[in-house]
């Protein structure tokens, strides 16, 4: 397909707007620019292309026979064009709302605040995506992902909705009377870790305990189902404090290690991707972090 040698679109356009309604005024009125610019577009196509399209001899401009065949296919064409475009932005409309989190986020923080939001629009179908996996928001796919991190990610935008630092806890029944006092005291006890990632993992290796070194066994089982193993006394867990607040405060847990808060959950998207729903969401999402504050 030679491109070079396709005249201006907006020529082409206007001379169809012109087939199709009869007159440069209805054309202008069709496309919101003037008469004379319909006129001034006609002519430049014209020119372009080396033929005459309109036969001007009458008071009222008719197509030629060249100009009839150029404008049959050019309002197939636009037609097809408007008419894939309506077909694609209305798939846009009914598709779902998509988040992705993680499955601890979404059964302890999001599913419980999901009814407000549903309230204030039902409208909205929504589906929530509970996957470990690291997965970028993008046109078409995911609207918003929930992460925990820094904030910071490369090409993408982020607001921070929940601080939270990173806790190792147990159950007291687990622990015992044992004294713990470095993460090597650690090493005889089972570990519980999120399906799909490696936060004990790699906690225990950040604090000199590598792998191989743990003699009680790695159970890995979803993050949703982690912090009720926890409080079994199935083993030991390095989760959000977010999501163990109420544990430590009741005893089901104690609070072994902690690190710094610098970290939490954030929204994160794509901006120039968000669809009207999506922001909606992120709006939600943005009041309730500021009733946290």
């Amino acid at each position: 397909m030679e491109w070079r040698h396709l005249p201006p679109l907006s020529a082409l356009r206007a001379f169809a707007a012109f087939a199709e309604k009869g007159s440069v005024q209805s054309a202008g009125a069709a496309l919101n620019v003037s008469h004379a610019a319909i006129s001034q577009q006609i002519r430049n196509l014209e020119t372009h292309l080396g033929i005459v399209l309109l036969d001007r001899t009458a008071r009222s401009a008719s197509l030629t026979i060249e100009g009839r065949q150029l404008a049959e296919a050019l309002l197939d064409g636009f037609s097809t064009m408007i008419q894939r475009v309506e077909d694609l932005t209305a798939k846009e409309v009914v598709r779902p709302l998509h988040i992705a989190t993680t499955p601890a986020f979404a059964s302890n923080w999001l599913v419980p605040r999901l009814p407000e939001f549903r309230e204030k629009h039902p409208d909205i179908d929504i589906m929530i995506d509970p996957n470990p996996s690291l997965t970028d928001p993008s046109a078409g796919g995911i609207d918003v992902c929930i992460r925990y991190g820094n904030g910071r990610w490369d090409g993408l935008q982020s607001e921070e909705l929940l601080p939270s630092s990173i806790a190792v806890v147990a159950a007291p029944s687990l622990i015992g009377g044992q004294k713990i006092t470095s993460p090597a005291d650690l090493v005889h006890f089972p570990w519980l870790q999120e399906f799909g990632t490696s936060e004990s993992t790699v906690w225990l290796s950040e604090n000199g305990v590598h792998d191989g070194t743990v003699k009680g066994g790695m159970i890995h089982l979803p993050g949703n189902l982690m912090d009720q193993a926890a409080r079994n006394g199935q083993g030991v867990a390095v989760t959000a404090r977010a999501w163990v607040e109420d544990d430590l405060k009741a005893e089901r847990l104690v609070l072994l290690f902690e690190g710094s808060c610098e970290k939490g959950y954030h929204v994160v998207y794509q901006p120039d991707a968000l669809r009207p729903s999506a922001r909606l969401f992120r709006a939600w999402l943005r009041r309730l972090a500021q009733k946290r504050d």
